[in-house]
């Protein structure tokens, strides 16, 4: 029988007083006797003072004088001493009986309370012992993953390709033993969040028909000492017992982070505990086992290079952004089943949606349909589609926009058209699609939307485009409106112009100044070097600036066709922007 924790309390606390009770009985019985010595005490006698005596079987005498005092001497033990005490005219008792009850119960009463608390205590432990098996247990998701198959992700076809192989490795691997080969013991899905690294992990279980055992790094992460390794252990007991089988292990960063010196203030004794049962786990698999364990990450920098060796994850495979038609067909995946009208391009939106995931892409399909039903249409048109995209990148439009003055108008008017201008005129490849003064749900006051090319790489000087774009708004609000009167909404873009700026010099070594110094590594290893990354990127940002100024300050013109325009209208699409400008 489970006892309940505020019971279990109860009882401690009643034991306990018992106890104490018990104790102080005993301990305090003879208190309230004036101690005196033996010689002091035949005087008394002799002189006709000592009123009784009780006889106990120990080593005091308790007695009463005459004039009521209690007192408590040495018992001598002689055989003719209780005879001397009635001839001296003394009442003599043969002991208290009561003291000897009381006594008897404050002792058993004293054994029953340590006994009661020393239950309780193996009791507690073996509810934890049972408490830390049970979390020892993985809620895994132990299944066959059914109808999920490479069919249903679409996009990412190389790295597809890469796991397609494994199945024939899972499914036979007599055939590779035959050659001296031996199945990969692990592989490391890695890229962007939401580019379809789970589902690529359940597909593969689901094409090789084998178990499929999910977890994530986090519940690996435990505060009670030991408990992480047991799990893993726990995880791939469970695998080893069904044989041939799959365990995915997402967000393995959580567990799996580079281990630091001992001399480190970030190291963890548990974490490396519980990574080195995972390295211990992967080593331990025989060659025919078919077991694989895939993994997930974001950051694949910030794992521990055991985990990336071979013999533990022996295939490092990227699950990057989609590309256009990566793109396109994960816009037709995700439309099969709902009612999409004729006039719906998904290739334009393809083009349009550039940097999104695959998760990205399927909510905006699905915000698409909510649409259409909230609207009750009968086909998602791209008006709906059009909709949900800005939704997805910046909220619902505020629909009471009363409160708004003409002033802040006036100013995210020219705020966005300077982020539009400098996008235009920078670069012929970039595509401003909407520009738009309508605040958003999402804290916008407004959002120039600007798409750059799609490509696998970016030049310094599209790094630096994008810098300048990103600090055209407060450029354009200190030309209009003056230094002193310069706002707060250009707080986000200037994160992203000294992140931008930062990866430039700092990651990739594309500052002259500051050479091909990898600063990252340099700030991660806690070495006490005086560098300039601070000061240079502060004097890059201030160059850009100045650079970014000059040319709104030569297009002023217009600068002001489009601000006034979006004062008029509120947004603009890409035609009347390039209208504008003439292109």
């Amino acid at each position: 029988m489970r006892i309940n924790g505020k019971i279990k309390l109860l009882l401690v606390l009643i034991i306990s007083i018992g106890l104490f009770s018990s104790i102080y009985f005993y301990t305090n019985r003879d208190k309230g006797y004036e101690e005196i010595q033996y010689k002091k005490f035949l005087d008394y006698v002799e002189k006709g003072q000592v009123d009784e005596i009780e006889i106990r079987d120990s080593d005091k005498l308790a007695g009463k004088l005459k004039n009521g005092t209690k007192f408590a001497t040495d018992n001598p033990r002689t055989e003719n001493f209780k005879e001397y005490l009635l001839l001296n005219n003394v009442k003599v008792a043969e002991g208290d009986k009561n003291g000897i009850i009381n006594q008897g119960v404050s002792f058993l009463l004293m054994m029953i309370g340590i006994g009661g608390v020393a239950l309780l205590i193996k009791n507690s432990s073996k509810q934890a012992e049972k408490e830390m098996a049970t979390m020892s247990n993985l809620d895994t998701e132990d299944c066959h993953t059914g109808n999920i198959t490479f069919d249903d992700v679409a996009g990412n076809e190389e790295a597809k390709e890469s796991l397609k192989e494994l199945v024939d490795f899972i499914q036979e691997p007599e055939k590779y033993i035959k050659y001296g080969a031996r199945l990969p013991r692990g592989v490391l899905l890695y890229g962007p969040p939401g580019t379809g690294k789970t589902l690529l992990a359940k597909a593969l279980a689901s094409e090789a028909k084998v178990p499929f055992y999910a977890a994530s790094g986090s519940d690996f992460i435990q505060v009670y000492a030991g408990l992480g390794a047991s799990r893993i252990r726990e995880l791939f007991k469970k695998a080893k017992e069904n044989g041939k089988s799959v365990i995915f292990i997402d967000e393995i960063d959580s567990l799996g982070k580079k281990r630091k010196g001992v001399n480190s203030h970030n190291g963890s004794e548990e974490g490396d505990r519980t990574l080195n049962a995972l390295l211990t786990e992967m080593s331990g698999f025989k060659g025919n086992e078919g077991i694989l364990v895939l993994a997930a990450t974001n950051r694949i920098d910030t794992l521990d290079e055991a985990l990336l060796r071979p013999g533990r994850f022996d295939r490092q495979i990227e699950v990057g952004l989609p590309d256009v038609n990566a793109r396109l067909a994960i816009l037709e995946l995700h439309s099969r089943n709902k009612p999409i009208s004729k006039d719906v391009d998904l290739r334009k939106i393809a083009l349009e949606t550039v940097y999104f995931s695959g998760a990205k892409l399927e909510n905006l399909m699905n915000e698409s349909a909510m649409i259409a039903a909230r609207n009750k249409d009968k086909k998602i048109t791209m008006e709906h589609i059009n909709k949900a995209y800005f939704t997805v990148l910046v909220g619902e439009e505020k629909k009471d926009r009363s409160n708004i003055s003409l002033e802040d108008k006036e100013i995210t008017a020219y705020h966005e058209a300077g982020h539009a201008l400098v996008a235009k005129k920078l670069s012929n490849s970039n595509r401003v699609t909407k520009v738009s003064i309508i605040p958003s749900t999402k804290g916008m006051g407004g959002f120039s939307l600007n798409i750059p090319p799609d490509r696998m790489y970016q030049t310094k000087k599209d790094i630096i485009s994008n810098i300048m774009i990103a600090l055209g708004g407060r450029a354009a609000e200190e030309i209009i409106f003056g230094k002193a009167n310069i706002t707060t909404g250009a707080s986000s873009d200037l994160q992203k112009a000294t992140e931008m700026t930062l990866a430039m010099i700092g990651s990739y070594g594309m500052d002259e100044q500051l050479g091909l110094i990898s600063y990252d590594i340099i700030l991660n290893s806690n070495l006490n070097t005086d560098i300039s990354l601070m000061e240079r990127t502060k004097e890059m940002l201030e160059n850009f600036y100045i650079d970014t100024k000059e040319i709104l300050k030569e297009n002023k013109k217009y600068l002001d066709l489009i601000a006034n325009k979006l004062i008029d209208k509120e947004s603009l699409n890409e035609e009347e922007i390039n209208h504008i400008l003439a292109i």
